[in-house]
């Protein structure tokens, strides 16, 4: 049903309006108590094997929404509803901003890929700081199963030397509402963001927005995590993670969107991947290099830190593999443009097989059991064979089977098979 919708009108229209209006039957549907019932029992079946605990939450199940999708956590409840275990909003800036001109979202359809340079768009701080809160209170101010992460970035009109108070603006009015708090700093649409993954850079403004987090909320710790790109040298990767360890930060989403073209085995005609312009590519592509950065990243810091894998997860197989490779949560997007509404149903039913197929008795255990080595015992603090010998093979299957910086084109392809922005 959702291929032929898909074919017939989606796949006409220019993807970021095709996503305005998934995004407007989502937000939709959750205001409706029948149809959020009903939506949520076919679409959302929980499944007690899957159950997750990270940063401090029980979740229905380890897989999430990337970033992207819901800018302004204006559809969080609807989001819930389509089976998402945790949902993460943004990425929000200290002040609104309307991102980079359109068109800026563009698909890779043979590859399932997306490209796009949407800048940030979103409301401010200030305005989904209200709109969260809003939520809390309808709620009577109790957390429901679904975790909601904050994905904060820096205003554009913000020079570098004042990103660390934009950031700290951000954080002081949205940390009481986050269940998680993640610094993006891998976005490759706003100029100069990357360079704040260097660590004399990254390392004053994560302890800022740890201390102006742990000074607005004084009740519990808001978890705090960061997002780092693909596009990383491995030593680099190395300098992050032990970044984390060293100040105790609470989780790295690997990975964000890439700029990468070539080595990707892209199978769309060259000229559209040129007409497409600059921008972040996520999708199938992507796959081979976030889960190459995920494996290093649980070789150098283990269960010292909490690691999110994000980028190329189209499947139950592709979570799963994830989970072994050393995530506790897996996020996605792209997919979600190609898959349609049943995509998290999908993905708990396999993943649920997957589980009980195996010899661990829950996802927990299974976290980091695709390494041939625990972590950090052969060749440094961060080497192990299995961070280091599967690129070849990675990179080959992402050529012949082609997933934070991107909005849903829920809706906008030649097929029906994600990013923060």
């Amino acid at each position: 049903m959702y291929r032929l919708f898909f074919n017939l009108f989606f796949q006409r229209m220019d993807p970021e309006k095709a996503h305005e209006l998934a995004f407007g039957w989502i937000r939709r549907a959750a205001r409706i108590p029948f149809l959020r019932t009903l939506l949520a029992s076919v679409l959302a079946p929980r499944r007690p094997e899957l159950l997750t605990t990270a940063f401090g939450r029980l979740m229905p199940g380890p897989f999430g929404l990337a970033a992207g999708f819901d800018k302004n956590a204006a559809a969080v409840d609807g989001l819930a509803v389509l089976g998402f275990d945790h949902v993460e909003i943004g990425t929000v800036t200290g002040e609104p901003q309307p991102g980079n001109p359109r068109r800026r979202l563009f698909r890779l359809v043979p590859d399932r890929a997306l490209v796009n340079r949407m800048g940030f768009n979103n409301d401010g701080s200030a305005a989904v700081a209200a709109r969260l809160a809003e939520r809390s209170a309808a709620r009577g101010n109790a957390r429901g199963p679904v975790a909601v992460g904050v994905n904060i970035g820096k205003t554009k009109t913000v020079p570098e030397a004042e990103a660390i108070a934009d950031y700290v603006l951000s954080t002081e009015r949205l940390a009481a509402h986050a269940d998680y708090l993640v610094v993006n700093v891998s976005s490759p649409n706003t100029p100069g963001l990357r360079d704040l993954q260097a660590t004399e850079l990254l390392r004053p403004l994560l302890t800022a927005v740890r201390e102006a987090a742990d000074r607005t909320v004084t009740v519990r710790r808001v978890p705090l995590l960061v997002k780092i790109a693909p596009d990383l040298a491995d030593e680099d990767v190395d300098a992050v993670a032990d970044l984390a360890v060293e100040l105790g930060l609470d989780g790295i989403i690997a990975t964000n969107t890439t700029i990468a073209r070539d080595g990707l085995g892209l199978r769309t005609r060259r000229d559209v991947v040129g007409a497409a312009g600059s921008g972040g590519l996520s999708g199938a592509p992507l796959k081979a290099r976030s889960l190459q950065v995920l494996r290093r990243l649980y070789a150098r810091v283990g269960d010292r830190v909490t690691l999110v894998g994000v980028g190329g997860v189209e499947t139950a197989d592709d979570v799963w593999e994830r989970i072994l490779a050393g995530a506790t949560l897996v996020q996605g997007y792209s997919a979600f443009v190609y898959e349609g509404p049943f995509w998290c149903r999908r993905i708990h039913q396999g993943l649920a097989r997957r589980l009980a197929d195996s010899p661990y008795a829950t996802l927990a255990e299974a976290v980091g059991a695709g390494h041939t080595e625990r972590p950090g015992t052969t060749g440094g603090p961060g080497t192990t064979e299995a961070a280091e010998d599967d690129t070849a093979a990675e990179t080959a299957e992402a050529a012949a089977k082609p997933e934070d910086d991107t909005t849903a084109a829920t809706g906008g392809s030649d097929r029906t098979p994600g990013g923060s922005q």
